[in-house]
């Protein structure tokens, strides 16, 4: 049997999401914080197996410190609050409801934002100048500021809490979605689908979301970063979540009186909220870095 000679040499074209992922793994720094980052999302899926016990039991030994202090015991690994509560149980649990708010504030403000920075693209001037008009109202005070006045309009409360927090987020869904858009439709393929007769749902769906969904993940992380931050802010205000929950924030504000002779109950959830808002803001700054690369 005599075999043919292969003329032509195939060569396999990577995905775009393959070369988005070869770039971020190149990053040192950003893959760091992404194991970081996954180590405490899987401390939060895990916390009711992690924490050895209920972050509300109170313990008769109080402001106990952490175990490596000559006078700190070893079932209490990070010491005890004012109130002998456990403070390891209430961090990794604090981990948990943290984290579940920001996805929740997150996904909300996401969806909301995108749907009308789509509609502020594709729609007539007026209908865009309106919507603009409203986001640029939002986003002329400081975020913070602005969740604490809805908070403070609407009430103190948790459910609360999370609809300031997303409220103040929509605006720059709304701006990253429209300028995208925009930048898309000025684009050949655009005029030649249009000229084509597509739909302009049909254009969005099938050319310009798949298009601007770069912008938009990194948007995403930014704003995770954002709400776990204004989150735990409103706690130690006393607008968000309130005690007994095991919230990042409301510990801090349960437990910033006793600085001075139980630090710990202070430096810990700090450096939890640190630590976190560092590796989402790392991982957020390597995927731009890897999808720009790619353009």
């Amino acid at each position: 049997m005599i075999h043919s000679p292969q003329f032509y040499q195939q060569s396999v074209i990577p995905s775009t999401v393959s070369r988005w992922t070869n770039n971020f793994l190149k990053n040192k720094l950003a893959l760091s914080a992404f194991v970081l980052l996954a180590l405490i999302f899987l401390v939060a899926l895990f916390a009711p197996w992690i924490a050895p016990y209920d972050p509300a039991i109170q313990f008769e030994n109080t402001k106990l410190p952490p175990a490596w202090y000559d006078d700190g015991m070893a079932r209490h690994l990070l010491g005890t609050d004012d109130l002998g509560r456990d403070l390891f149980s209430r961090l990794v649990h604090g981990a948990r409801l943290s984290l579940k708010l920001a996805i929740f504030v997150v996904v909300i403000a996401s969806s909301i934002g995108m749907l009308l920075g789509s509609l502020s693209a594709l729609s007539n001037v007026w209908i865009d100048q309106i919507i603009m008009r409203v986001m640029d109202l939002i986003l002329a005070l400081p975020s913070l500021l602005l969740a604490i006045v809805i908070v403070a309009l609407i009430g103190p409360g948790l459910p609360n809490a999370i609809y300031a927090v997303a409220i103040v987020l929509i605006p720059h869904f709304v701006l990253i979605t429209r300028n995208a858009i925009k930048a898309e439709l000025g684009k050949e393929y655009v005029t030649a689908m249009m000229l084509d007769g597509a739909t302009k749902v049909r254009l969005f769906t099938h050319s310009i979301l798949p298009n601007i969904l770069p912008s938009v993940i990194v948007q995403i992380t930014l704003a995770f970063s954002t709400a776990v931050l204004e989150i735990a802010a409103l706690g130690f205000l006393g607008l968000g979540a309130q005690a007994p929950y095991p919230e990042w924030g409301t510990i801090l504000s349960e437990s910033h009186a006793y600085i001075t002779i139980a630090p710990w109950t202070v430096a810990l959830p700090g450096l939890a909220i640190f630590f976190t808002l560092l590796s989402i803001n790392l991982v957020g700054e390597g995927l731009r870095d890897a999808m720009e690369l790619e353009q």
